[in-house]
């Protein structure tokens, strides 16, 4: 019981950070837009009073005191706590040129770059404002009440109250609250978004279920055999935890060209100054060297790029992946739903005492339409592609452990395991090297044995033949919890040559950290225990909506789950650095002849602000072309 309060208050308190972490987020946006309407309104105010109503002196300037103090101070605040880090950005400069603007009177060209820079970052946390919690997405999915059966009575009780051994109800569309033994009841769940394998799984008496996993169609009675804190969910969520304390460390395209562009303004300034003894060239050049292409264009390029993908069934989570996909040399996949349908479908049938193989699959199809184990599906959909008639069953039985029984046409019709056979029949049968099998038995004599394996993406061997060729990466990994033999199976089938099976989500979130510390990286997945590997990546991605805890810790979501949308994201995010570069550079190539102007004498402050001006909206309206489509999003 200590344990369990121990963990309730950890997560609270963990809870209680997150929360307010969030707050903190979302005070800034809103500070960031209102600091930008203030200046705004600021600016047209004071133009109205000095040029409309011939005001003069500090009552013109009023507006703009305000907009400097309520804008400017929290914007240098922040910007004081990046210089004692020595983190040199882009905006550094825009900060340096508000203080010098302010100091030397300059209020109108401190508010214009108030304007800016507020309004950069408005831009930016727009873009991402539809990020959330993946802890908080995980907590949701748990349960928080389980249903204790103590002698002939069932209570609620809390799921951190649950003791080993308790006997516990799960109805159906539950999630199992722990991991325990069926004692009584038969039905499946669907364990594939934990243990990343493709089937949902027949429970019976006997078989084990872990936290996490979704009851679909039947009461389970099970035994607890472990505390709600040491299951498999709640371990899942412990490596969430980690991995999200310690994310990738991306430096952004924007803080990068910052770092080279802030010192030469800087002593471009130092130098007009030094020359000509007159402070107001440092001024003038400061004004028209404050990085706007970097603060309003790489922003604008990506609200284009995010809102092209959208239109594209992308979704956007964290924009600072659209400037990273165009160095990803590392891929890593999961199998089930990714390079996979995560569905079983036959795939072999091996006839024995002279069966005709579709004789066996139109009867075995004829009893499984009325049975919900997992490969029923598959069986049907084989005899569905070859025409096959379903014929009438008499006499339907499903003993659990036994298999699924009926009469068709006077004849008795058997589907079972490898394990319910006779040892005599057992022997017949050839050893089991891969996927999933059932057996067929007509009349008590062997008919056939059918294979099932996860079928694969028809786009999959060509989408990863074109990586090396079309996008430079080197290297691709599949990472899945699933078996060996199903992994290695449709590593030949795509064409991966280092494929890793039977991984907790441990494994593959230390697998991912470490290569990640070498070289950029993205994860392609679906499944929970996915999640703590895909925010370790430089990129994380995930594929449909599967699960809603896979798509918080993704920064990118495909909607309509096709390789060739993971294309798309590929062509978009490269294509919108580009474009980002062409503004971001050609702006400062431009900033740094207005910079030397500014040096030699023949540029004032406020020319130098106007300058600027004209200079953002020719990067902007370059920027604008990443919303646009082009023809060339998939080369494969």
């Amino acid at each position: 019981m200590q344990s369990c309060t121990l963990s309730t208050i950890a997560m609270t308190s963990k809870s209680t950070q997150i929360a307010g972490d969030s707050l903190a987020r979302n005070l800034v946006r809103a500070w960031n837009s209102i600091s930008a309407i203030l200046s705004f309104a600021a600016i047209v105010l004071h133009l109205v009073l000095r040029y409309g109503f011939s005001v003069t002196g500090y009552a013109a300037s009023v507006p703009l005191w305000i907009a400097i103090i309520a804008g400017g101070v929290p914007l240098l605040y922040e910007l004081s706590r990046q210089a004692l880090k020595r983190q040199f950005g882009s905006d550094f400069l825009a900060g340096l040129s508000i203080v010098t603007a302010t100091l030397m009177g300059e209020f109108l060209v401190a508010t214009i770059i108030v304007l800016m820079l507020s309004g950069g970052q408005a831009l930016e946390a727009y873009a991402t404002q539809r990020a959330s919690s993946v802890l908080n997405a995980l907590a949701r999915r748990m349960p928080s009440v389980a249903h204790r059966i103590a002698g002939d009575m069932t209570s609620d009780i809390p799921v951190g109250d649950i003791q080993v051994g308790d006997r516990l109800i799960i109805y159906p569309h539950e999630i199992c609250p722990v991991d325990g033994v069926v004692e009584s009841g038969s039905g499946t769940m669907d364990e594939s978004f934990l243990t990343g394998e493709p089937f949902r799984m027949r429970k019976t008496s006997g078989s084990q279920v872990i936290s996490g996993a979704l009851n679909e169609d039947a009461v389970l009675t099970i035994v607890a055999e472990k505390l709600a804190v040491d299951s498999r969910y709640a371990r899942i969520m412990e490596v969430m935890q980690r991995a999200e304390q310690n994310p990738p460390r991306i430096r952004r395209l924007a803080d990068r060209l910052g770092a080279i562009y802030t010192p030469i303004a800087i002593a471009v300034a130092a130098a007009g100054w030094l020359f000509s003894g007159n402070p107001e060239r440092f001024l003038a050049v400061i004004v028209i060297a404050t990085p706007c292409p970097l603060l309003l264009a790489i922003p604008v390029s990506i609200i284009g790029a995010i809102s092209l993908s959208a239109k594209r069934g992308i979704v956007i989570k964290k924009p600072v992946i659209l400037e990273q996909v165009g160095e990803i040399r590392t891929m890593f996949f999961d199998k089930t739903g990714t390079l996979t349908h995560g569905e079983p479908v036959v795939t072999d049938i091996i006839s024995f005492s002279g069966a005709e193989s579709s004789d066996v699959l139109a009867l075995a199809a004829s009893l499984e339409q009325y049975s919900k184990h997992p490969l029923a599906g598959a069986i049907l959909r084989a005899a569905q592609e070859k025409n096959l008639a379903l014929q009438p069953v008499k006499e339907i039985s499903e003993k659990p452990g036994e298999g699924l029984r009926g009469n068709i046409a006077g004849r008795s019709v058997l589907v079972t395991g490898r394990r319910s056979l006779r040892p005599e029949l057992a022997a017949l049968l050839p050893v089991n090297a891969s996927g999933m099998e059932c057996i067929v038995l007509v009349d008590d004599r062997l008919a056939a044995l059918f294979k099932f394996h996860d079928r694969p993406r028809k786009e999959g061997s060509r989408f990863i033949r074109h990586l090396r060729p079309m996008h430079h990466v080197r290297h691709l990994v599949i990472l899945s919890g699933d078996r060996g033999s199903e992994v290695e199976h449709l590593a030949d089938i795509v064409g991966i040559e280092d494929a890793r099976s039977s991984l907790t989500p441990e494994q593959k979130l230390n697998i991912v950290r470490e290569e990640t510390a070498k070289e950029a990286t993205l994860f392609l997945g679906d499944g929970i225990n996915d999640a703590p590997a895909m925010m370790a990546a430089t990129v994380g991605v995930s594929f449909g909506q599967n699960s809603d805890i896979t798509s918080e810790a993704a920064g990118a979501v495909i909607l309509e789950p096709t390789l060739g949308k993971v294309d798309e994201l590929l062509h978009i995010g490269i294509r919108m650095r580009r474009i980002a570069l062409q503004s971001a550079i050609g702006g400062m190539v431009l900033s740094t002849a207005g910079m030397i102007a500014a040096a030699l004498g023949y540029l004032p402050p406020l020319a130098g602000a106007i300058g600027q001006e004209v200079i953002d909206v020719l990067a902007v309206l370059n920027a604008v072309r990443a919303s646009i489509p082009s023809r060339d999003l998939q080369d494969f």
